[in-house]
C-alpha cells in the first residue's frame, strides 16, 4: 500500500512538471501570438502536443494507481480521488501530507494553466477578428459603389459601377 501511495505522489509531481513545461510554453505562444509568427506557433504547437500526449499518460498511470489503491482499501475504484484517500489515509500522517503538497501544486499549477490558455484564447479571438476586419476591407477595396438607379417600384437596383481597375482609352 505504502509503495501505491509513494508511486502516486510521484505521478502526481510528473503531472505537475508537465503543467510547468505547458505554462511555459503558453507564455511563448502569447509572444508569438503577439508577433504573428505563424512557423515559431507550428513549432510550439507540436511541443505543446507531445508534451499533452506526456500528461496525458501520466493521467492514465494516476486514474490506475488510483483503483489499485481503492481495490486494497476495499472501496469502488471508479469513486476513488486523490482527495477521497486523503481522507481514507487519515492515520498515516506523512502520507496524508506527501499526497496534499502534491494534490495542492497539481491544482496550482493547473490554474495557472488554465489563466494562460483563457488570455491565449483571447489573443487568437483578437487575430481572428482582425484577421476578418482586413479581409472584409480589401474585399470593399475592389468593389465599386452603388449607383442611385431606381426600378419602377421606387426600390433601389443596387446596380454596382464598373468593377475594372482604370476606365483609361488606348
Amino acid at each position: 500500500m505504502a509503495s501505491l501511495v509513494e508511486e502516486l505522489v510521484e505521478v502526481l509531481h510528473n503531472e505537475k512538471e508537465i503543467y510547468g513545461e505547458l505554462i511555459e510554453c503558453g507564455t511563448e505562444k502569447k509572444d508569438i501570438l503577439i508577433r504573428g509568427d505563424i512557423p515559431a506557433l507550428e513549432a510550439l504547437t507540436e511541443k505543446e502536443q507531445a508534451l499533452s500526449d506526456r500528461l496525458l499518460s501520466e493521467s492514465n498511470r494516476q486514474i490506475a494507481l488510483l483503483g489499485d489503491i481503492a481495490n486494497v482499501l476495499g472501496k469502488g475504484s471508479e469513486q476513488m480521488t486523490v482527495t477521497k484517500l486523503i481522507v481514507a489515509l487519515a492515520s498515516q500522517p506523512q502520507a496524508v501530507q506527501q499526497l496534499t503538497d502534491a494534490r495542492d501544486q497539481l491544482l496550482e499549477a493547473a490554474n495557472e494553466m488554465q489563466r494562460i490558455n483563457v488570455q491565449n484564447e483571447a489573443l487568437l479571438n483578437q487575430a481572428i477578428e482582425l484577421t476578418e476586419f482586413d479581409i472584409t476591407l480589401f474585399k470593399s477595396l475592389r468593389q465599386a459603389p452603388e449607383t442611385a438607379n431606381y426600378n419602377r417600384n421606387a426600390y433601389n437596383t443596387g446596380a454596382l459601377l464598373g468593377g475594372s481597375g482604370f476606365d483609361a482609352k488606348q
